[in-house]
């Protein structure tokens, strides 16, 4: 799209400007519609994570190939009906809001169900310490280990997407 707009600028491309805002709509949609399904996405795998956690021995009933595919499916379909209502209706202040309430309900619901995942792994460390009698060392590296991972995967999250969100915010 930038690439297009200064080719247009520079007088390199000659367009009408139907077919320039036509392009425009179109990479904003495939833009939007790549935002959300990726932020659905990685949302979709903290719930398998946490599924695949505590409900182990029924993950394979729970998650199953058919369930998958319409969660897939769905979630791309979100994603372009999402994108195309947001370029549709971009003036509007409460598309905008909608997009940054998306982000945050996202990253709320990530930082639940793995910090809760997290308190689960040291609890269940501490259980197998105490049956080792080795329970000082295992609780710290649960800690400063699972912590660490947590803090990574959070931070590499607000760092992709929250300038995104934050131009968004601006904007409203």
């Amino acid at each position: 799209e930038t690439a297009v707009l200064l080719l247009l600028e520079a007088g390199a491309l000659a367009a009408q400007a139907a077919v320039v805002q036509q392009l425009d709509n179109v990479m904003n949609v495939l833009i939007c519609g790549s935002m959300v399904s990726s932020l659905c996405f990685l949302g979709a795998i903290a719930v398998d994570r946490y599924v695949s956690i505590f409900y182990a021995l029924r993950y394979h009933s729970i998650v199953t190939l058919p369930r998958a595919g319409r969660a897939i499916a769905a979630i791309w379909a979100g994603s372009v009906l999402s994108s195309t209502l947001f370029i549709a209706y971009y003036h509007h202040t409460a598309v905008l809001l909608g997009l940054v309430s998306f982000f945050v309900a996202m990253l709320a619901l990530m930082a639940v169900l793995y910090v809760h995942m997290l308190a689960r792994a040291c609890q269940h460390g501490r259980h197998i310490a105490r049956l080792h009698k080795t329970q000082h060392p295992t609780r710290q590296g649960c800690g400063l280990k699972g912590a660490a991972t947590l803090t990574i995967l959070l931070g590499v999250f607000l760092l992709c997407w929250a300038p995104f969100f934050l131009h968004l915010s601006l904007v409203v």
